[in-house]
């Protein structure tokens, strides 16, 4: 077997993994399809890329197990017209997916190496309608909002207010939430013309929300 047919197996059964996973829709397939996770999952762990686990990247970070991402992008449900916010770029994994499905695409870290790093991918990887931004994600991106969709990658023991304010009436917001790194639930939020509206998905493990900007 050649290496270029190794990774075409392993893609496939990447792909079968997320559908025995509840990952059903098919615009999240086929943007989870386009975007080798192989690129993103460096070092020692290059070789586990296709696996569904989450793996540790610079930073103290993690890059989370595709199942989690395709579940989160799933419910997400972003428009081929939405601007999304993402708040923690890590590897830059989730937004290049988001890349294939919104019109635009705001991402943001508050750790300099992993934006610069990320950047730096979108930009071999021709993701033109991604921007990366050093910032404090638990405060969003005022200065962009409103969003349609807001998706974050680090988990609050409650929703911040300043991301719930930045979401479109009829816009989603998905995010783990929790007390712990233990107890944590993956939720979706749907901002009404009165109020937000909140559904529990299912249990997650993310690293925390931290407010403030890195050393790193």
């Amino acid at each position: 077997m050649t290496d270029e047919d190794d990774i075409a197996e392993r893609q496939m059964r990447f792909l079968f993994g997320l559908r025995s996973h509840g990952v059903t829709d098919k615009r999240t397939l086929s943007a989870m399809e386009k975007v080798d996770r192989g690129q993103f999952v460096t070092g020692t762990f290059a070789a586990r890329a296709y696996d569904d686990v989450p793996l540790p990247i610079a930073c103290g970070q993690t890059i989370s197990q595709p199942s989690v991402v395709g579940l989160m992008t799933q419910a997400l449900d972003v428009q081929p017209r939405d601007v999304v916010l993402e708040v923690g770029t890590g590897s830059g994994y989730q937004a290049a997916v988001l890349s294939h499905l919104a019109r635009r695409v705001y991402t943001v870290d508050r750790h300099r190496r992993l934006v610069r790093d990320a950047v730096a991918l979108f930009t071999r990887l021709d993701l033109r309608n991604v921007t990366a931004l050093v910032a404090d994600g638990s405060r969003g991106l005022p200065d962009q909002a409103p969003f349609d969709r807001i998706l974050v990658t680090a988990a609050a023991e409650d929703p911040p207010g300043p991301l719930l304010a930045q979401l479109k009436i009829g816009g989603i917001m998905v995010l783990p939430v929790g007390q712990s790194d233990h107890v944590q639930s993956l939720i979706k939020v749907t901002r009404l013309e009165k109020g937000y509206d909140y559904q529990e998905l299912r249990p997650v493990r993310f690293v925390p929300l931290v407010e403030g900007l890195g050393t790193d």
